[in-house]
C-alpha cells in the first residue's frame, strides 16, 4: 500500500471549484478502524448542499463523500481481511471524518459490509446508498412491492426515483413519475414508469387525477420539503406519502399536521442514515443486478481529477439517474 494518495478535498464552502485535488497520507489504521482503498464512489446531492456550507457541523478542509466501495486495504477486524470488498454508506462519512472522494478511507469497522460480487466497480459504486435508501423507503411505505398498487415516486430522475423504479418495475404496481425537464420522459418510461408526468409547478394535480381520478396509493416524494404537503392532498384519502429525498431542502416551514394531513392519509419518511450495515440487503440487491431483474442507471462517471466538473454536472440538474466517481 503506498503511502500517499491522491484526495478530492473541500477547501471552504462554495462552488464547485473549491474543491481540489490535494496529495495526502494514507490514513493510517486505528482501533476500531480500517483502511479501504477506494474504487468508485456514487455522488449524491447531500454532497453538493455540504460543499455550499448547508451542514453547519463540518468543518473545511474536509474529503467529501457519504458512500464508497473498494476492498479493504489494513485491516482491524478478523472478520474484514485484507482483499475483502466492502461497501459503506453514511454513519458521517466525509462529514465529521474524511470520507469516499479519495483513493483511501480510513472508515469505521461498523460502517463495512463485506458483498461479494463480479460486477464492474462503477457498477457496484452506484448501488449502496441510492439502492439502499428506495429499498428502506419502498418498505417505510409498507406494503410488499406487488401490494404497492399505484405508486407516483417524484422526483423521478434522481438517482434514488430510478432505483426505486427499478425494485418496483414488473411486480404488479402500476408506476408513475415525475420529472420537471421533457428531456428526461424516456429515460423514466425506459426505468419502468408507466406513467410520466411533468412537474411544472401548475398542472401535477390535474395530470395525476386525469390518469388515477382517487389519486395513488401511495407516493414516493423524493423532491422533499418543498413538494410534501402538495404530495400529502396529491395522495388517495387514506394512502401514505413517504417523504425520502431532500432536492428542496430539509424544512417545511408553517407545517400545520391537523390542517395539511388529510384524515386517515399517512405521512412517513426514510433517512439513508439508516442504511449503513445492511450488508444483507445490500447482497440482495447485488445478486438482483446481476442477475438482471434490476436495472441500474448510471448517468455518467468520472474520475477523480475531474470532481469540479462532476459537482457542475450534478447541481445544473444533467444527470438522468447515478453519477459516479473513480479514483
Amino acid at each position: 500500500m503506498s503511502t500517499t494518495m491522491r484526495a478530492a478535498v473541500c477547501t471552504e464552502a462554495g462552488g464547485p471549484e473549491v474543491l481540489e485535488i490535494r496529495e495526502l497520507p494514507v490514513p493510517a489504521v486505528r482501533p476500531g478502524w480500517s483502511v479501504v482503498r477506494v474504487r468508485g464512489a456514487g455522488l449524491n446531492r447531500s454532497e453538493l448542499r455540504t460543499r455550499q456550507g448547508y451542514s453547519p457541523t463540518v468543518e473545511f478542509p474536509r474529503v467529501l463523500g457519504i458512500e464508497c466501495v473498494g476492498t479493504v486495504a489494513a485491516a482491524t477486524d478478523p472478520a474484514l481481511p485484507e482483499g475483502t470488498i466492502v461497501a459503506a454508506v453514511m454513519g458521517e462519512m466525509g462529514r465529521a471524518f474524511d470520507g469516499g472522494y479519495a483513493e483511501y478511507a480510513l472508515l469505521p469497522n461498523a460502517l463495512l459490509m463485506p458483498v461479494t460480487t463480479t460486477l464492474p466497480w462503477e457498477v457496484l459504486a452506484a448501488l449502496p446508498e441510492t439502492y439502499l435508501t428506495a429499498q428502506g423507503a419502498l418498505d417505510a411505505l409498507g406494503p410488499a412491492p406487488d401490494a404497492l398498487g399505484r405508486l407516483l415516486i417524484r422526483g423521478g430522475t434522481s438517482s434514488v426515483g430510478m432505483a426505486a423504479a427499478s425494485i418496483v418495475a414488473g411486480r404488479g404496481a402500476q408506476i408513475a413519475a415525475t420529472t420537471r425537464q421533457p428531456s428526461k420522459v424516456e429515460a423514466l418510461t425506459a426505468a419502468g414508469a408507466d406513467h410520466v408526468f411533468l412537474d411544472d409547478g401548475s398542472s401535477l394535480a390535474a395530470s395525476v387525477h386525469a390518469v388515477w381520478p382517487e389519486g395513488p396509493d401511495h407516493v414516493l416524494d423524493l423532491v422533499g420539503a418543498r413538494t410534501a404537503a402538495e404530495s400529502l392532498r396529491l395522495v388517495r384519502r387514506g394512502g401514505t406519502v413517504c417523504v425520502a429525498g431532500s432536492l428542496s431542502g430539509w424544512t417545511l416551514r408553517d407545517f400545520e399536521p391537523i390542517a395539511m394531513i388529510p384524515s386517515g392519509t399517512k405521512l412517513t419518511s426514510f433517512h439513508s442514515d439508516d442504511c449503513r450495515g445492511s450488508a444483507a440487503v445490500l447482497q440482495r440487491i447485488i445478486d438482483e443486478v446481476e442477475a438482471g431483474t434490476y436495472r441500474p442507471n448510471i448517468d455518467q462517471v468520472f474520475g477523480l481529477d475531474d470532481i469540479v466538473a462532476a459537482h457542475r454536472y450534478m447541481e445544473e440538474d444533467r444527470a438522468v439517474g447515478k453519477v459516479v466517481v473513480k479514483p
